[in-house]
């Protein structure tokens, strides 16, 4: 299960046509639409739970057709995993965090991660169940670790200048303020429903809450600077 992915497509003359699963003839549709659905069956039911044949059927193509553009199962995981992270970094790029004074370029990227996170509940599914697979098939992405390498520079770059304008405070790694960033607009999604169990009266009905957007904007603002008033 956890073994390297190979795209293996098939020989021509085994390549799937469209009328063979009734749609006309658009590889790039069609390959967004099953990576659409891919992406909430994986969420929903995890690696091992999710089913090709429910893929095929929701978005009527064939199991054949699906292994001809992704190799296999596994590989198709991996593929909706990379589209996840792209989705997310390529939103993250138009920020233009550089425009911005320090401090209000940290608070931006911190109310966009919270939106994100809490408007894309699938998204946080599909990393804990990569979590489940230990980051294994993330591990075997270098487009994610190069994305994610982007983004850990992007925070450095805002630090940095927050740092040389006296508005941060001196000593930090860019990487703790990425981990407290994810830390809680990623609980605010993951442990809602247990939460909400547990402490009834703070229930999501719908989005989640479970921590306030300004919450988390001030406390990752008073983590990094040494002059927000209490």
């Amino acid at each position: 299960m956890n073994q390297p992915v190979h795209s293996a497509k098939l020989k021509p003359t085994e390549v799937p046509t469209a009328r063979e699963s009734g749609r006309t003839n658009d590889p790039a549709r069609t390959m967004a639409e099953i990576l659409a659905v891919a992406t909430h069956e994986f969420a929903d039911k995890g690696l091992t739970g999710a089913r090709i044949d429910e893929i095929a059927a929701a978005t009527r193509t064939s199991k054949r057709m699906i292994y001809y553009y992704f190799g296999s199962k596994d590989g198709l995981y991996l593929a909706v995993l990379e589209e996840a992270y792209r989705r997310m970094r390529a939103i993250e790029s138009d920020l233009h965090l550089g425009d911005l004074p320090p401090m209000e370029a940290l608070q931006k990227l911190v109310e966009f991660t919270y939106d994100h996170h809490r408007d894309n509940e699938d998204f946080i599914r599909l990393v804990m169940n990569e979590n489940i697979q230990r980051g294994d098939y993330l591990r075997q992405s270098q487009s994610i670790q190069a994305m994610n390498s982007n983004a850990i520079q992007s925070v450095q770059a805002v630090y940095d200048r927050g740092v040389t304008q006296g508005v941060f405070r001196a000593g930090l790694d860019p990487v703790d303020i990425h981990s407290a960033i994810s830390a809680f607009t990623f609980f605010n999604v993951s442990n809602r429903h247990t939460f909400g169990v547990i402490f009834k009266e703070r229930a999501s009905q719908e989005k989640a809450d479970t921590l306030k957007r300004e919450h988390v904007v001030a406390l990752i603002l008073r983590f990094v600077s040494h002059q927000i008033p209490a």
